[in-house]
């Protein structure tokens, strides 16, 4: 009886880990299919469209409990591309998000408020050029399941909008260009 009761509980241990563990993901970089995009106005004529090309974080997901969803994500700010070397300088240096003292930003959640089963609001702290924010954004998932490798996969995207001056970035583009818009489109994939 002894040794049935300790398979049994070990059973479970190992299914209550399974469990635990299958929510679990990684940010896909490696493969390209995640991407942190930014838009901004440029002096109210166009828009200046960019990303960062070096990023990783993780989440954590699952369809039946989407209140205990969590993400963390962390930027390299170096990594700035907005398709033009010269202004790429200017941007990494100390009238914008002055990378050398300024290395990464990222992004923690503290809560995800479902709204139905594809939708929600993630609230977070966000910290960009040493200065850190709550935030909170509309999240909404694009789909889940098998991918052809034999692994599992999520994804989400979600949009919010900042202004440059709350994280101290306060050189002047004209009043057109004071909020910067950031895109997500994150796809993880299972541990």
């Amino acid at each position: 009886m002894k040794k049935l009761f300790k398979a049994a509980a070990l059973s479970a241990a190992m299914i209550a880990a399974t469990s635990a563990n299958a929510a679990d993901y990684v940010i896909d970089t490696k493969g390209a299919h995640a991407f942190v995009q930014f838009k901004i106005q440029h002096l109210g004529y166009s828009w200046l469209l960019g990303r960062f090309n070096t990023f990783e974080g993780e989440f954590s997901y699952d369809a039946k409990k989407p209140e205990d969803a969590k993400i963390n994500v962390v930027i390299q700010t170096a990594s700035v591309d907005s398709n033009h070397a010269e202004r790429d300088k200017h941007l990494r240096g100390k009238d914008f998000l002055n990378v050398s003292k300024y290395p990464t930003a990222t992004f923690t959640s503290t809560r995800f408020i479902p709204a139905d089963d594809n939708n929600g609001t993630l609230e977070g702290e966000f910290t960009l050029h040493g200065v850190t924010k709550k935030i909170s954004f509309p999240v909404k998932k694009i789909g889940e399941g098998s991918d052809p490798w034999g692994g599992y996969r999520a994804g989400f995207e979600g949009s919010t909008t900042l202004k440059m001056a709350d994280y101290g970035m306060t050189y002047n583009l004209g009043p057109a260009s004071a909020d910067v818009q950031i895109d997500l489109y994150i796809e993880g994939i299972r541990k």
